[in-house]
């Protein structure tokens, strides 16, 4: 390499600028990633619910005792 092709040494501001602009990518994604966990868990909970109901509304109509009342 000649003197004119040669790098500038990497100073500790260049090294906290690139890592401030690293944090800020990475705090978008991760905001972005919350609110879809967050859509995805209501969903979740919401369907683990509606089978539950459904599920002990059918055992609830099985196992139901019919009392017959006849007067003599």
């Amino acid at each position: 390499m000649t003197a004119a092709m040669k790098p500038a040494p990497v100073s500790r501001v260049d090294l906290e600028n690139k890592f401030r602009q690293l944090q800020g990518g990475v705090n978008e994604t991760t905001e972005t990633a919350k609110s879809y966990a967050l859509a995805a868990g209501a969903v979740i909970v919401v369907g683990v619910a509606a089978v539950a109901f459904f599920v002990g509304r059918r055992r609830g109509k099985k196992k139901t005792t019919v009392v017959e009342i006849r007067r003599v």
